[in-house]
């Protein structure tokens, strides 16, 4: 979904367009264009406006006089998102029934930065069915979601893939808030996987999630289109609905570096409404601030892989709470929603990624070293498939220079241990290109002129894995309905003070910005309330 500004241009002449600016007609004129300079309408900008207290009606005749246009109600929260010139911005601020006017900054599905997805090495759906790592280390394993009847899950997220089979039969119902398909479709693949994590069925095939049963309820508010992407006002609307849908958690795998008022307000009147608050801390790797993870009223959640290691893209600072599993993470997709990308050079098939952007296509000739493919040579890589080390210059410019060489594929092996978890960006090329290991890169160094085929393609997986605290978030979220299930008499924060006290440490002893309290322990927790009480 794409936020963006419009502007257009008026055809009058310099006088008229002087009397346009201060709101006046001339004598005389006509309503047709006039020959003469062309002028620019005002800029429009999208922001906030909040409302004092009882002041909503004389607040939107404020909107109203300033030319703005509503375009979605948050009146719950005393608060609206609108359209309106950047001219007229200062002048709604001074108003008597405005509290504050604030930018409404965007929201994205949060993924690690060049992430890659890995496709399951078997199918699901023909194999016996998978318990994920995450599974037993949050002790899920050791809870039965015999009583999470009386709970409800609201995720928001980019929607859900209702038909999928691991997702059948679930108490499910949602709203959708974009113009992309219904809330029970997924255009981007995000929202499926939150959910899987939450309530994949334990049914034979595929995967578990924490609440394997079909007893758990879930709310849908889907905000996500295939971009990923969304204003912050979208985000706070979804939580509304989440508290007009009675959830007792609202799960939120998002966010973004800019804080917003009205969006904290929201989570703020959600906690006072009884609701468990959780959310993503992020995936720049760095100390930074997330929102809506860095509000007080809100569970931040760190990500860490199988030996329970912080990742290394988990934002770490004071606001981390929690942390879940959260690297190389098992769960469901829409079938069709994948990308699978091969290599075969002579006899020996390599594991590759796609880098992201790549056309779907296959190329086959033969294997050429194209060095850091820093500069195109017109010819040097006809029909040829190109070698190419990582560094120097951009993916995209690599692929680029090997097309305009004359290449017909592209292959980039990392100049480091692991993945390439690389994109091409906004760049257009036409050639297959994907990623390889240092140590395959070298091995191909010994296979130069030799015959190769590259690939990328969709898949028809059901199932994938996928990294980032948007993985951890939902394995925290479904611990706490599970916990909550048996003590709905608990409150909220009684139940977050719960899962705080019984996690398991992590790190420096006692809360850190890496982990917070530690790891959430579903047991640990159900037996800490059982013993000592709510919250205690």
């Amino acid at each position: 979904m794409k936020f963006e500004n419009a502007s257009r241009l008026v055809g009058t002449s310099l006088l008229a367009a002087v009397a346009w600016c201060v709101g006046v007609s001339l004598p005389g004129q006509a309503q047709a264009a006039q020959p003469g300079a062309a002028v620019k309408a005002p800029a429009k900008v999208r922001v906030i406006v909040a409302f004092k207290p009882g002041s909503g009606a004389g607040a939107r005749a404020a909107i109203a006089g300033a030319g703005g246009r509503v375009l979605l109600d948050l009146d719950e929260a005393d608060g609206v998102a609108i359209e309106l010139p950047a001219s007229a911005v200062a002048a709604l601020r001074r108003s008597p029934h405005v509290e504050f006017v604030e930018d409404d900054p965007v929201r994205h599905a949060f993924r690690p930065p060049g992430s890659q997805v890995r496709r399951p090495a078997l199918l699901p759906a023909r194999s016996p069915e998978q318990v994920p790592y995450g599974i037993p280390m949050v002790q899920a394993d050791l809870v039965s979601d015999a009583l999470a009847s009386d709970r409800m899950l609201c995720i928001i997220d980019s929607g859900i893939d209702r038909g999928h089979a691991d997702l059948a039969g679930i108490s499910v119902d949602g709203v959708n808030l974009t113009d992309s398909g219904r809330w029970f479709t997924d255009e981007n693949s995000h929202g499926t996987h939150v959910a899987g994590i939450v309530a994949a069925v334990d049914n034979a095939i595929g995967v578990v999630g924490v609440l394997p049963h079909r007893r758990i309820s879930l709310f849908i508010a889907k905000v996500f289109d295939a971009e990923g992407s969304a204003p912050s006002s979208l985000i706070a609307r979804a939580m509304l609905h989440c508290m007009r849908a009675r959830a007792n958690v609202v799960s939120m795998s998002l966010g973004g570096a800019t804080t917003s008022r009205i969006e904290a307000r929201v989570a703020d009147l959600l906690a006072r409404r009884n609701m468990l608050v959780i959310a993503a801390a992020g995936n720049e790797g760095d100390d930074t601030v997330s929102y809506p993870a860095g509000f007080a009223s809100v569970v931040s959640v760190a990500a860490v892989d199988a030996s329970k290691t912080v990742a290394s893209f988990s934002q770490f600072n004071s606001d981390v709470e929690l942390a879940g599993p959260g690297v190389d993470v098992l769960s469901t997709v829409p079938v069709g929603s994948q990308i699978g990308a091969s290599l075969k050079v002579g006899a020996t098939n390599y594991p590759v990624g796609e880098l992201e952007g790549s056309p779907f296509a296959t190329a086959t000739g033969p294997l050429a070293d194209f060095g850091f493919g820093d500069a195109p040579a017109a010819g040097s890589m006809s029909g040829k498939i190109c070698l190419i080390s990582r560094g120097a210059i951009s993916f995209a410019a690599k692929v680029l220079n090997c097309q305009d060489s004359g290449g017909v594929g592209a292959v980039v092996y990392n100049n480091a241990p692991g993945d390439v978890n690389g994109t091409l960006g906004t760049t257009v090329t036409t050639i297959p290109s994907v990623g390889a290991l240092q140590t395959d890169g070298a091995l191909m160094l010994g296979q130069l002129g030799q015959p190769a085929t590259v690939a990328v393609f969709p898949t028809r997986d059901a199932y994938a894995y996928y990294s980032g605290t948007s993985m951890s978030t939902p394995y925290v979220s479904g611990v706490a309905a599970l916990v909550w299930s048996y003590f709905p008499h608990c409150t909220a924060s009684e139940i977050r003070a719960s899962l705080d006290k019984s996690a398991q440490d992590l790190g420096t002893p006692g809360r850190d910005v890496y982990y917070g309290f530690g790891l959430v322990q579903a047991k640990a927790a159900h037996t800490r309330i059982g013993m000592l009480g709510c919250g205690h």
